[in-house]
């Protein structure tokens, strides 16, 4: 009986497979969607789902995308179980987001500062309508004049630090941890922490942001700048010595500028929170970096007592994939489970005569 049964079950797991693989395909009058139209027009998407999953590939995120029905968190797991299949050949060298090449950059700290303003693509001033245009798919998209920025464009970090006024972090010469490789051990250091938040849910980091300004943490930071833009990826292979270039990736980083009364070593200054992650994805970088800084509090002498302070509570729960594999694994089979508190129940229901 118990082969016939597992038999039983694998024919249903085929046929929910071939059942979901025509719902994925949808109308056959309609012509299927292809990577490329999900790269250049779900853009925002795609970039999500290179940074939750931990790989920056347009194309293997648009077939994730595809595969998954543009389910965004089985998209990043699908992609983040593959990385696990890829060669690691070689470590880049630090992205110097100072030399970035920028498609959008503001502050909202200094309203003229050196390289200005570029407010790039951004929905932040649109008024929120649906365009019934695009749905006839008869409007071509506006023709865009792209400016060179005229001047240099210093991180705003760093013009603060000309003056002595934000906190200032030196490099101690410490191997970098790698989440990729080891796992996560507590108490984990600022490195390993980023590296958990820049492929942690965007959703996530977002509320828990979100609960830092409304008196959960008591953070009430300033966007010292947040930038979009392409930064060059460099290797130095062992045999020549010396850096090369082998292409470039869009990064979005944030940097909140928040106030600070000093402490019995440190003076009263400017403290940071900081976001990096792939692709266009402001609230994912600004989430981060209010919850860098939330996570500081103790180190930096503050009460800390609110959940996006709690260290552990924001790592452990922060990656959607560990997340949805414990949450999911509650559909899979719990009978025998199940039948041993259900007996649990009967018998002190008859003890107490219920």
């Amino acid at each position: 009986m118990a082969y016939v049964a597992v038999k039983g079950g694998e024919r249903a797991i085929d046929n929910a497979h071939a059942w979901l693989a025509e719902e994925r395909r949808g109308d056959l009058g309609i012509s299927a969607i292809g990577l490329a139209q999900i790269t250049e027009q779900l853009g925002r998407s795609v970039d999500r789902v290179m940074a939750e999953g931990s790989v920056y590939d347009t194309d293997l995120a648009a077939l994730a995308i595809k595969q998954s029905q543009g389910d965004l968190i089985e998209a990043a797991f699908l992609l983040r179980a593959y990385r696990t299949t890829l060669p690691r050949f070689a470590i880049a060298e630090p992205v110097d987001t100072a030399n970035m090449l920028i498609r959008r950059r503001i502050s909202a700290v200094y309203k003229d500062l050196p390289g200005g303003q570029i407010l790039g693509p951004t929905y932040d001033y649109t008024h929120r309508l649906l365009d019934f245009a695009l749905a006839a798919g008869t409007v071509p998209p506006p023709a865009v004049e792209a400016i060179a920025p005229e001047a240099a464009m210093p991180r705003v970090a760093d013009i603060l630090g000309q003056e002595g006024l934000i906190e200032t972090h030196t490099d101690d010469g410490r191997e970098p941890g790698d989440l990729t490789r080891e796992p996560l051990r507590f108490p984990a250091t600022r490195d390993v922490r980023l590296q958990a938040l820049a492929r942690g849910d965007e959703g996530f980091l977002l509320a828990m942001g979100y609960s830092t300004q409304r008196g959960y943490g008591g953070s009430h930071p300033f966007v010292g700048e947040l930038r979009v833009g392409d930064c060059n990826i460099e290797i130095t292979p062992p045999e020549i010595g010396f850096a090369i270039d082998i292409g470039d990736v869009m990064l979005t980083e944030c940097a909140l500028v928040n106030q600070f009364a000093g402490s019995k070593t440190m003076p009263p200054q400017f403290t940071s929170g900081y976001g990096l992650t792939f692709g266009h994805a402001e609230r994912k970088a600004m989430g981060m970096a209010l919850v860098d800084r939330a996570m500081r509090a103790e180190e930096l002498g503050e009460d800390s007592n609110a959940p996006a302070q709690n260290i552990e509570f924001m790592l452990y729960h922060s990656d959607n994939i560990e997340a949805t594999g414990f949450v999911e694994h509650l559909k899979l089979p719990h009978y025998v489970d199940f039948q041993s508190e259900l007996e649990t129940i009967r018998r002190m229901r008859a003890e107490t005569g219920q």
